[in-house]
């Protein structure tokens, strides 16, 4: 079966973040760390994977990245927060 994931980077705690949905999230943030992906991420810096969720189809992705997005900063500081405190890199985690 395969997984979608909704995910938030950001280039340092409190800094700028940044919501995306990818089918392939260790592809995807590794993209985003060598800036090969082009545009918010690359001109800000933003490289760091902070949290992340794991959908059943695309379409719940999807979903779940626009409520993110349209929430306020503090609620989504809030979300990260929950599962990572310290806003420590988790990309090693899902590389593991």
């Amino acid at each position: 079966m395969k997984s979608y994931y909704t995910y938030i980077l950001a280039n340092h705690r409190y800094g700028t973040i940044y919501t995306g949905v990818t089918n392939d999230l260790v592809r995807r943030v590794f993209e985003h760390k060598e800036g090969s992906v082009e545009g918010f991420t690359s001109k800000y810096d933003v490289k760091m994977l902070v949290w992340y969720e794991v959908h059943t189809t695309i379409a719940a992705a999807i979903q779940r990245e626009k409520n993110i997005k349209h929430w306020s900063r503090d609620w989504k500081i809030q979300l990260i927060e929950k599962i990572n405190p310290t806003w420590g890199d988790l990309y090693d985690e899902i590389c593991g």
